[in-house]
């Protein structure tokens, strides 16, 4: 009886361990690059898992023949009988790249399905422009009005963002938003990005992520950049307005398997449709090196410079033009513009700790100098010399952030934990507002100064996975320390302020099906203000809260389709203001926004796809009295969508449409900031290695304004300013052909 019940003991014990025996392994693409999000699962046991940031995996309670599923959008699915050895070696799965099938979409497969929709739209849509970028994100709109070279006025959730406010900003993991800029806080210039660099495209909107600090209260954006191009190119542009542009991709070390580096080169030209010329132009350089070392650990090392220099026409007011003093190209002061460069040194590395745990961490250095020329009110201020204004700053910016992943179970939930922390150092030189006659003579300096501000945060976000249920607590700590020198004093005094804040966040998240998802999504958000602003109300209001919810689904009604809708809420402690006739930017006091995000892609067959994003916002003003409480140019009406062909007998190309809705431009909305709608249309076709193609911006030659503000100003020959919309004509009808080489 004894030996009878040890034989059966032993017989349950080997079949329990042949149940639970672990699968390792590296999922990586056709050039060896690692693949992160790939989902693989086991239908016999029904246990799934997804690579981490290096390609790894590790799935338990697997049997010899069982299948595992390797998946991932825009790649062939495989699948794969477990031999024998497969528990002994770590395996290595290679994917092959395919066009995206929206059929093969399953939700719940997903780690993040909001992104999908960014998977799609740069598959379909290819960004080709820095001015693209940005547009990936559902929603968001952007808008230029100083010459090509100042940072692009940003759009987004009922947000008139300025140029990055509300909206933080990343690449590679080194912070693009610039704190206490000489223009206005939380700047962000991206045009250091050669968009073809661009591997993906990761955003976020509301303050609910606790991996993303300041300015993430509308939304974050994050860039990622190839580690190898699809091919060598040699790729030009030419268009009206003597546009031109050339571009050279190089992979450097194609012979290796273990070793990657790349170098971009980018020049741009323009003259603008202005009469006044613009003589815009920006050299970029991008180079990045990855190599993986003998324990499959990744170190990779980035290096990029861009310079570009401009001449603006500025906004112009519309009482010069219906006088005919001026057209709508014309300028008042046509001596605004200026120049700006960076050079950025990113470093990452990436270690596998074990089965279950990475970490990674980057550090980054910047030089980054700006000055810019402008004049907003004309000769409100100075019925002599005109209101022209410098501003500059000369930047260095260093930092580190730090990662670590850790999976694990508690049962059957599966458990995945993040924590991180960081810091970044922002030594601002001759930080500068001045009166400034024709770019020449500097007339009186209103500030001028040097600031410094450190900014250490670290955060723990664990996501608590019960299959159908996911559960997502999160908290983030921020610790600020603000100095200024004011260089305008008599005597030498660094002034100091110290602050640290909590931001609490917390998602769940459920799939009622393979293809249906519900999530609510609050949380805590900040955006910092200027140093300059702080020093002045003596610590007071450094750090504005943002409270957001979100309520929405993500839905595969059909096979070929996918739905993203969302209802949220946005309250803030504090806004800011754009002020024109000091070219500053001050704080306001506590707003409310309520709207709705609506998403939509639809595969209409292999090469067609169309694609459709919509938003409305109620935004307000909380401490104003009613009808003195509109937000001055929130947006209550954004939408943009297409048609796109994707290699249909070796051609491509879509037409595109946006549209943002008419808004108030002052708080009474006795001022109206006209909308507009633009189509874009782009036609391309591949022979061998060459590509062929012609682009046509606002199709229909619509009058419309890019960028617009409600100013008082003054006229040299008038007596009496006028507060009205002064505005930036946005381009119009504009051709361009492009030729790309491979090889």
């Amino acid at each position: 009886m004894k030996y009878f019940v040890t034989t059966i003991w032993l017989i349950f014990s080997i079949a329990g361990y042949a149940q639970n025996r672990t699968i390792k392994g590296k999922v990586l693409d056709h050039f060896e690059t690692t693949l992160a999000e790939v989902y693989i699962y086991n239908p016999t046991t029904g246990k799934h898992t997804h690579t981490i940031e290096n390609g790894m995996f590790s799935l338990p309670k697997n049997n010899q023949g069982d299948t595992l599923v390797i998946r991932l959008l825009g790649f062939e699915t495989k699948r794969i009988t477990l031999k024998e050895n497969d528990f002994v070696t770590p395996m290595i799965i290679k994917l092959d790249p395919k066009i995206i099938q929206l059929d093969e979409l399953i939700l719940t497969q997903e780690i993040d399905p909001i992104n999908v929709i960014n998977k799609i739209d740069i598959k379909t849509n290819p960004v080709n422009s820095s001015q693209e970028i940005l547009r990936k994100v559902p929603g968001l709109f952007i808008g230029q009005h100083a010459g090509g070279g100042k940072a692009e006025q940003i759009f987004l959730r009922g947000f008139d963002v300025d140029h990055g406010t509300d909206v933080a900003i990343s690449v590679d993991g080194m912070p693009v938003n610039m704190v206490s800029h000489a223009h206005g806080q939380g700047y962000a210039d991206l045009h250091f990005v050669i968009p073809e660099t661009i591997k993906n495209v990761d955003f976020g909107k509301g303050p609910h992520y606790a991996n993303q600090g300041n300015f993430n209260t509308a939304g974050y954006v994050s860039f990622s950049t190839r580690e190898k191009f699809d091919a060598n190119q040699l790729h030009l542009e030419i268009g009206k307005f003597n546009t031109f542009r050339t571009l050279g991709l190089f992979n450097l070390l194609e012979a290796s398997e273990r070793q990657k580096a790349i170098l971009a080169l980018e020049y741009i030209e323009s003259d603008g449709p202005f009469e006044s010329p613009q003589n815009f132009n920006r050299i970029n350089l991008h180079s990045k090196y990855t190599t993986m070392l003998s324990d499959n650990n990744k170190v990779s090392l980035a290096v990029s410079h861009f310079t570009s220099r401009w001449d603006a026409s500025g906004q112009i007011p519309i009482r010069a033009v219906e006088s005919e003093l001026i057209s709508r190209f014309g300028a008042i002061d046509d001596t605004e513009g200026g120049t700006t460069s960076r050079t950025n040194i990113n470093g990452t590395y990436s270690k596998f700790i074990s089965d279950k745990t990475t970490f990674i961490t980057n550090a980054f250095y910047s030089h980054y100098d700006f000055e810019l020329y402008s004049n907003f009110t004309f000769f409100l201020n100075d019925p002599i010399n005109g209101d022209q204004i410098k501003q500059r700053e000369d930047r260095t910016i260093f930092g580190f952030s730090t990662k670590i992943n850790h999976k694990s179970s508690i049962g059957d939930i599966e458990t995945d934990l993040n924590f991180g922390f960081g810091l970044r150092n922002d030594n601002i030189k001759d930080n500068e507002l001045s009166r400034t006659l024709y770019r020449r003579e500097t007339l009186e300096n209103i500030s001028l100064g040097n600031v410094n501000e450190t900014n250490t945060y670290a955060f723990i976000n664990t996501v608590f996975d019960m299959g159908k249920v996911k559960i997502t607590p999160a908290i983030r700590l921020d610790y600020f320390k603000n100095l200024y020198e004011d260089a305008l004093l008599s005597t030498f005094e660094t002034k100091a302020t110290t602050k640290a804040i909590a931001s609490p966040k917390f998602k769940i998240s459920y799939d009622f099906l393979d293809n249906f998802n519900v999530f609510v999504k609050t949380g805590i958000g900040f955006h910092s203000n200027d140093t300059r602003v702080v020093i002045a109300r003596q610590g007071n209001q450094i750090l504005p809260k943002a409270y957001g919810a979100d309520l929405g689904i993500n839905w595969k009604p059909f096979s070929d389709l996918f739905v993203n809708s969302t209802a949220w809420y946005l309250g803030l402690e504090q806004e800011f203001v754009y002020v024109g006739d000091e070219g500053i930017v001050e704080p306001s006091g506590k707003t409310r926004r309520l709207g709705i995000d609506f998403s939509a892609r639809y595969q209409l067959n292999k090469w067609l796809f169309f694609d459709s994003d919509f938003t409305y916002t109620y935004a307000r003003s909380i401490e104003a009295s009613e009808g003195e409480d509109y937000i001055p140019l929130a947006p209550k009406v954004t939408a943009t969508g297409g048609i796109s062909v994707d290699n249909l007998n070796n051609f491509s190309g879509g037409i595109q449409y946006r549209y943002l809705g008419d808004r108030a431009a002052n708080e009474d909305h006795s001022i109206i900031a006209a909308g507009y709608t633009v189509i874009d249309a782009n036609l391309n076709y591949e022979w061998n290695n060459i590509s062929l193609g012609v682009a046509f911006e606002n199709l229909l030659n619509t009058e419309w304004n890019e960028a617009q503000f409600a100013t008082e100003s003054r006229l040299n020959n008038e007596l009496e300013p006028t507060e009205e919309i002064h505005f930036t004509p946005g381009a119009p009808f504009f051709v361009k052909g492009t030729i790309t080489y491979s090889f």
